[in-house]
C-alpha cells in the first residue's frame, strides 16, 4: 500500500477514487513517564517514552488506516494528514485520514 501526502502520484493516475479513509490510536501516558519527562524538561534533552509512546500511537493510527483502505479495494492512500491532540491530563491522540484510491 502506498501512503502519500501528496495529492497524485507523478506518472500513476489515479483511475478510482473509493473514499475518505482514517485512523485513530490513543495512548495513555504513566506516571512514570510523566516524572522522567519532567526531570528532562528541567536538565534537557529528549522524553524518550513520551517519543516512543507517540511513535507507536502514529503506526497504529495508520495502520488502521491502511487496513480500511485495503478492504475498500486500494492500492494507494493520498493526500494523508495526521493530527496529534492531548485528550485530558495523560492522554495523547493521533488521527490519521486520507483519500483511498486505486492507481494506474
Amino acid at each position: 500500500m502506498l501512503v502519500v501526502t501528496t495529492n497524485e502520484v507523478a506518472g500513476r493516475p489515479a483511475t478510482e477514487y473509493l473514499g475518505i479513509v482514517s485512523g485513530d490510536a490513543i495512548v495513555g501516558a504513566n506516571i512514570f513517564r510523566d516524572l522522567f519527562a519532567r526531570v528532562r524538561d528541567i536538565v534537557g534533552g529528549r522524553a524518550g517514552g513520551y517519543e516512543k509512546a507517540l511513535k507507536g500511537a502514529k503506526e497504529a493510527a495508520v495502520q488502521d488506516m491502511v487496513e480500511q483502505a485495503r478492504n475498500l479495494g486500494a492500492n494507494a492512500i493520498l493526500a494523508v494528514d495526521l493530527d496529534y491532540e492531548t485528550v485530558g491530563d495523560s492522554m495523547l491522540m493521533v488521527s490519521a485520514s486520507g483519500t483511498a484510491v486505486k492507481l494506474a
